[in-house]
């Protein structure tokens, strides 16, 4: 063998010595994710889906999964704040609606206090009414809005986060008074689903695949989603194509808490890398209907930047938030 091909062979040895270190390193270890809601929502669906991708991918040894519930996840991250600082084996699953409920609910905690890792996932809009209802289309339910928007129920997620916008950014679409909506605002999606389906609220919001099964069940009709007119389709139509100008999406994302180093920023980010491109992974997006819209470290800490400053002005216009 010559010197040049001996030189590559230790070159490949010594690459695959440090690929197998940095994947047996992040196999070795022990996450803890928080979902900070009641079990049966998106952000509870969105942990125990990275849990069972982390594990079955072999990018982590275990995974635990706990849920604390409370105030669009205000509670959990306070505990992630205050009692897991420098924990570098804690995540917490987190999205645009807790950027919304922060501001909303005056929190003396944010964002800013914590370590981002990665936006994982997108996921649209989608407002329903139970089968039953006399209300068969967006325009409908719009013209109901306008004729009294409090006699007009809603069910969602917390107050101040994404179905709570999308709501009265449905009204102001619709002409009706954004600050005059009547939101009933559930924990856990489990909970929001019971009083739809039991006819408690005239209508739902929230991401597409928590409403999914009673869609295709026929207990609930999709009026349509909050994608741009173009992105419609026969089965989920565009809520904007049908003359609403309402164009929102949801999405989700980790963060670590504060005061980890940047040795254990890193691992976090690199294990959230290798989870994102994994068949595991993809194969969940697939059938929850999650749009991969996947940015890690750096880039997502700006983007949460920007998504903070937006939704402020967002929450001031529909009159949840004093500008």
């Amino acid at each position: 063998m010559t010197q040049f091909r001996k030189g590559l062979w230790r070159s490949a040895l010594a690459a695959a010595a440090v690929a197998g270190f940095v994947t047996s390193a992040a196999a070795q270890m022990e996450l803890k994710i928080m979902a900070p809601a009641a079990p049966g929502g998106g952000w509870d669906q969105t942990a125990r889906s990275m849990q069972q991708a982390l594990t079955q991918a072999g990018i982590a040894k275990s995974v635990q999964v706990t849920n604390v519930p409370g105030a669009g996840g205000s509670i959990g991250i306070a505990q992630l704040v205050n009692n897991s600082k420098g924990d570098g084996n804690q995540l917490m699953v987190m999205g645009y609606v807790m950027v919304g409920a922060l501001l909303t609910n005056k929190s003396p905690i944010t964002l800013d206090q914590t370590t981002p890792i990665a936006r994982l996932t997108a996921e649209y809009e989608a407002i329903v009414v139970p089968a039953d209802s006399p209300i068969k289309t967006a325009k409908e339910l719009a013209d109901a809005l306008k004729a009294d928007p409090a006699k007009v129920t809603w069910a969602g997620g917390s107050a101040g986060g994404v179905d709570h916008i999308a709501a009265a950014l449905f009204a102001k679409a619709a002409g009706a008074d954004p600050t005059k909506i009547n939101y009933i605002p559930f924990s856990g999606g489990g909970e929001a689903l019971a009083a739809i389906l039991g006819g408690k609220v005239t209508a739902g919001i929230s991401g597409y695949g928590e409403f999914e099964s009673q869609i295709k069940a026929g207990k609930l009709r999709l009026l349509g989603l909050t994608t741009p007119a173009n992105q419609g389709t026969a089965d989920k139509p565009s809520i904007q194509a049908q003359g609403i100008d309402i164009d929102i999406a949801n999405w989700r994302a980790v963060v670590a808490p504060p005061g980890i180093s940047a040795d254990q920023k890193k691992a976090l980010v690199d294990a959230m890398d290798e989870m994102a491109k994994s068949a595991e992974w993809q194969a969940i997006l697939k059938q929850k209907g999650w749009e991969d819209s996947y940015v890690s470290g750096d880039a997502f800490a700006k983007i949460l930047q920007q998504e903070q400053a937006r939704t402020k002005e967002i929450l001031a216009s529909v009159g949840l938030v004093k500008s």
